[in-house]
């Protein structure tokens, strides 16, 4: 029987991360990463009990962050909601950025896993804060762009360093987004003779 050690552990997830960047998620099987580490897929087993348990593992500090920035919104509104909505994710997704790109294109199916199952809905709270709670369209399309945009751009430029992605992309988020105001008043009807 295969014994369960740290390193072992720490070569298959190692294995894995390598695995989906190559092939992706779907694409990778617990005998490809058995084959790179140079043990048996039932050693593989031993440590994980499948390859979403491999996953869910491989990206659970990036779930406990998404997690914590939601938690940070609750209560927020307006410029505040959307000044610790944009940072907040700007700083996630470039700290996890090579997890995320090793993800692309996959995300749909991922998030029907049960470790992901929040994930929408934070990214729902997230479009709602980044659009600083308004109701306008243009508002919540520019805060959906934003959001999915990080995402994308932060598994694109995996050579340009943290700082400089980081002020690139809070930049972009600054300009990008509507500064909420004070909710306009309905529009008046005109004042007819039945009025007076």
């Amino acid at each position: 029987m295969a014994r369960a050690t740290p390193e072992t552990h720490a070569e298959i997830l190692a294995a894995a991360t390598r695995q989906f960047a190559a092939t992706g998620y779907k694409g990778t099987s617990l005998q490809d990463i058995a084959r790179e580490v140079g043990i048996s897929k039932a050693s593989v087993l031993y440590h994980f009990a499948s390859k979403e348990a491999l996953l869910t593992e491989l990206m659970a500090p990036g779930l406990v962050a998404l997690h914590e920035l939601d938690d940070a919104l609750v209560g927020l509104t307006g410029a505040d909601a959307q000044r610790v909505a944009g940072e907040g994710f700007v700083d996630l997704a470039v700290r996890f950025r090579r997890k995320i790109a090793l993800l692309r294109g996959e995300f749909p199916e991922l998030l029907r896993q049960p470790a992901f199952a929040d994930v929408q809905r934070i990214s729902d709270r997230l479009i709602v804060a980044l659009a600083g709670h308004s109701t306008r369209p243009a508002a919540r399309i520019a805060a959906l762009v934003v959001l999915a945009g990080i995402a994308e751009t932060c598994g694109e430029f995996g050579d340009v360093a943290d700082g400089e992605l980081r002020d690139a992309l809070l930049g972009l988020v600054r300009r990008a987004l509507e500064t909420p105001g004070p909710t306009p008043p309905p529009p008046h009807s005109p004042i007819t003779e039945e009025d007076i």
